[in-house]
Order: structure tokens, then sequence, then C-alpha cells
């Protein structure tokens, strides 16, 4: 006998979550599209109900034309509640990583290849947003979801609904566009510089003998000189900053799990902020993790490299 509570399979049903997820683009058909009455809707049947108990008890004709006529209009909005949804074509589009705990963003490619306008499409993953689509035109929407921890974040299934044309009933589907993407560590806070290493003729490190070769930037505190603000990534509302300078130009860093402190989390997001910071200074630095390394470089494409070495570790 199955374990799984009713709650639990409600939830995983294609009510709620939709059929399996897919790469492709999803065609909203009747297999995927649901419809049930609002709660105005209710209340106009409600209503309709209660006409036709005058209309028998008082047997008057004008009622009763009344009473057929809402009931008409009851039932041919359930066809136009169908027709607001079905044919529409969703597929994914790109999602950048995030750091942990930030908001991931996932585009969401909407196309209404039939002749007829789609209004006030309700799109949902948290949070809702909503669009209207011309005859034969394509839209685009960013939905968003809040990331706990790094690692690859599955956003679950996106549902799109409308209550068009009347708001009686409520025409959904769930939709599973396998919408994914990788999470970060959460930076360590600035607090910490970069490691040092005693002799830069090990290629691991600083020499920070001296003062007149920049090496790195460090979180700003209290007693730093002003010249050595780094104004630029201030204006860039990157945070308050100063430059940190040593004797020796460096070479090159590396960034060993065993010189972060703490548990596993902790190393890792330390090691985070270090690939950070030693992006912003333009220097070379290698990742070293148990069981896996990232030869020094530096750039954008190094960054991305180190960062998801730290995500899938």
């Amino acid at each position: 006998m199955s374990s799984i509570s009713f709650n639990e399979r409600w939830r995983r049903s294609r009510f709620i979550s939709g059929e399996k997820a897919s790469d492709e683009s999803v065609a909203l058909n009747h297999r995927r599209i649901f419809i049930l009455p609002t709660q105005r809707g209710l209340g106009f049947l409600a209503l309709n109900l209660l006409l036709l108990l005058v209309a028998f008890i008082y047997n008057n004709n004008l009622t009763y034309l009344l009473t057929f006529l809402l009931a008409s209009v009851f039932f041919v909005t359930i066809l136009h509640s169908f027709n607001s949804l079905s044919g529409l074509v969703l597929h994914k589009g790109h999602s950048k990583p995030v750091f942990a705990e930030e908001a991931a963003g996932f585009d969401i490619h909407i196309n209404n290849p039939a002749p007829i306008e789609r209004h006030n499409l309700q799109l949902t993953l948290k949070k809702t947003a909503a669009l209207t689509l011309a005859a034969h035109s394509k839209g685009l929407v960013t939905l968003y979801s809040t990331t706990e921890k790094r690692g690859w974040h599955e956003a679950g299934a996106v549902t799109i609904a409308s209550t068009y044309p009347l708001g009686l009933f409520r025409a959904w589907s769930p939709v599973q566009l396998n919408l994914k993407v990788l999470v970060y560590p959460k930076p360590a806070g600035a607090d910490r510089p970069l490691p040092e290493s005693s002799s830069i003729q090990s290629g691991q490190g600083f020499n920070k003998n001296g003062a007149d070769d920049f090496y790195g930037l460090h979180e700003y505190q209290a007693g730093d000189p002003i010249k050595h603000i780094h104004w630029k990534a201030f204006a860039k509302g990157q945070g308050l900053f100063s430059k940190q300078y040593g004797g020796e130009k460096p070479t090159e860093i590396w960034l060993a799990y065993d010189a972060a402190a703490g548990h596993i989390e902790e190393r890792l997001s330390q090691l985070c902020r270090w690939v950070i910071d030693a992006d912003r200074a333009g220097i070379d630095y290698g990742l070293s993790l148990p069981g896996h390394k990232v030869a020094p470089g530096h750039g954008p494409v190094h960054s991305q490299k180190c960062l998801e070495a730290l995500a899938l570790f």
C-alpha cells in the first residue's frame, strides 16, 4: 500500500504539477487545460437557480426567458475560457546562474499562432505576471524563484491561467518546462583578504612586502587611506572597497579549500568571495578543491568555471 498522503497525491497530480517535464516546447490542448468555476461563476450559477425557482413558483414566462438566457451565457463562457488558452505554445528561454539566496530569473517565451487575441494571460511561478498577446504574436515573460542553497535549482511547474471573458470560469494549465539554474555558493563577507604566501617564487599567493603594487581589494574599514578607495567600484554601486598593495608584482595565487576555515559551506562561501575579489583585481588565480583543481587564469570564463566548480562540489 502506498505511503503517499492524499495531499501529496493532489500536489503531484496533473491538476497542480502538469505532465512530465520536458525541454521541448509545450502546446496547450484539451489534455493540458483544466476549467473550474470561479467564486463569481458560482454566484452567477446560484442566481440563475434562484431565478429558475421564482419562474417555477410564479409560472412567469419572462423570468423563464431571462433564466435560460443567463444559463446559455454561463455554458458558452466555458468554451471561450478554453479558447483563451488553447493553441498557445510555451518554451523556456535563457536563465543566468545566481548566488544562493538570490532570486533566479526564468525567461518563458509564449507563441500565439492563432488569429485571435489572448487577453489577460497570467503566468505564475512564485509570483504572477500578466500579459495580453495579439493575434499571431509572441511574448516573453520573466518569472522569478528564490534560491536557498548552491547546486542545481529546479523551479517546478509554471501555471498559465485566464478568466477571460467574464470571470465566471478559470482555465489553467500547469506546464513543466524543466526550468533549472545553477546556484553558486553565497559569497562570504569581504572581511578576509585574498590568501598570501611567504614566497612569490612558489607561484602561489602574494608577497606583501613593500607598498607599491596593487594586489587585491578588501571591504573598506575605518582608517583605510582615502586614496586607496576603489572609486570605480563605488560609482558602479558594487560597494566600498580599499585597494591593497604589495612590494612585488603578483604572479598568481591559489585559492585552496584548506586555506578557508569552517565547515564545508563556510569554506565554499569564502572561496566564492575570493574568486570574486581576485576577478575584480584582474589577477591570475587557480582553485584547489579536494579531488578537483582549476588551473590559474583570469577573465569571465575562468571565473564562471571556478564558480561552477564551487556550486557542484
